[in-house]
């Protein structure tokens, strides 16, 4: 069968679907990739596991309609030129565009809502109306779609509420767009003093704040623990802060900025932690899995997507958004008490290889898209591919 995939980011198509477009072309589909920026690093990639690109202009950010309409016209393009027998889309536009395409060539259609993002948040609820509107586009991409897969039970819920899919329509929920265990293997905890580490990026409502102000609250009293944030300043963001922020934040001795890397191991490997202070509308964030899979414990919010993988007390400890003394405590419980932690990691480890594992989920979506041999082939391994700091919803 030809199988295209929608994206709105190149890299993307490496870093969150690569080993399950590995799995495509092993169970000897053609795979046409699609997004509107053209990285001379994944076209080469793709290219190398027998996969074509095609490039589909859009405004990734963008609001003006006229943009969103030539996004469709392009779109319409594509499938009547590449005649797909699947099309698989994933991120707003995508899904919601390249279902209105799918539906004009018949193509089998199935959408991965990996989150459902600012929009459908607490922080949005004076923009209703933008909540509407967007709800009413979801609900026309989606509309045919054979299968809708969502990262986390409260989306399913809100896609529901909002009428986004219908009483009958089929909606699913995956574990994420799973990891790679073998890539992100476990490691022992480090030696030296304790360490949390964030990563995300550098915006009001992925808890940057919070995390600051528990650093201010333990380093008062612990001045040894080490605070590491792993990020990219947000110039263009509302929510988002910037390298003067920074700035100060490293003058006051709060924490230590890493800059963005495609290869997050070392550091996740140097951290006792990891620390995900978000209250933005999260699928299933792929930084707590990448730590779970390298066997730490993550401290995370009581919020959709984030609490999804933490098992409290287990492999994790869940406190409430936006509350940074609520997560300084939760950081001392575990500054003081070292045998917990090490308990704690290996739980980490085993939930990521019991659950999460991304061999385990690509099986479970190729199944339900009817992809996938009768009688399996000999899979690969996951592809193992460096991780870029990139959130699962960009």
């Amino acid at each position: 069968m030809k199988v295209v995939i929608l994206s709105s980011l190149s890299w993307s198509l490496i870093n969150f679907r690569g080993a399950l477009i590995a799995r495509m072309v092993s169970e000897g589909h053609e795979v046409v990739a699609c997004a509107p920026d053209e990285e001379p690093e994944v076209l080469a990639r793709l290219a190398d596991m027998g996969v074509r690109f095609r490039r589909t202009p859009m405004a990734r950010a963008g609001t003006n309609p006229l943009h969103d309409v030539r996004t469709l016209f392009h779109y319409i393009r594509l499938m009547r030129a590449e005649r797909p027998d699947v099309v698989v889309a994933y991120t707003q536009k995508p899904i919601i565009y390249g279902g209105m395409a799918a539906r004009l060539v018949g193509a089998r259609y199935f959408a991965i809502m990996s989150g459902l993002g600012y929009v459908f948040s607490e922080e949005a609820e004076d923009r209703r109306w933008l909540r509407s509107v967007v709800s009413r586009l979801y609900r026309v991409g989606v509309k045919r779609a054979g299968c809708i897969f969502v990262f986390n039970s409260d989306d399913r819920r809100v896609m529901r509420d909002s009428g986004i899919v219908s009483p009958g329509q089929r909606v699913m929920q995956v574990p994420g767009s799973g990891i790679d265990v073998r890539h992100f293997a476990g490691q022992a905890l480090p030696e030296g003093p304790f360490t949390f580490l964030m990563m995300g990026r550098l915006m009001r409502d992925k808890g940057v704040g919070e995390y600051v102000e528990a650093a201010r609250i333990i380093r008062a009293r612990r001045p040894d623990v080490r605070f590491l944030l792993l990020t990219r300043p947000e110039t263009e963001n509302p929510t988002g802060y910037t390298t003067a922020d920074l700035q100060l934040w490293r003058e006051a001795g709060l924490i230590e900025f890493l800059p963005e890397t495609r290869d997050v191991r070392p550091f996740i490997a140097s951290a006792h932690v990891f620390v995900l202070p978000s209250f933005y509308r999260e699928g299933l964030p792929r930084t707590i899995l990448e730590a779970l899979a390298t066997g730490r414990p993550v401290i995370t919010t009581n919020m959709p997507g984030c609490r999804e993988p933490i098992e409290e007390g287990v492999n994790g400890l869940l406190v409430p958004p936006r509350d940074g003394p609520a997560l300084a405590a939760a950081m001392e419980m575990l500054i003081a008490d070292p045998a917990r932690v090490a308990t704690m990691a290996r739980a980490a480890r085993q939930t990521a290889v019991d659950i999460y594992d991304v061999d385990k989920v690509n099986a479970m979506l190729l199944d339900v898209m009817q992809l996938q041999a009768a009688t399996p082939s000999a899979v690969p391994p996951a592809a193992t591919q460096p991780a870029l700091l990139m959130p699962e919803s960009a």
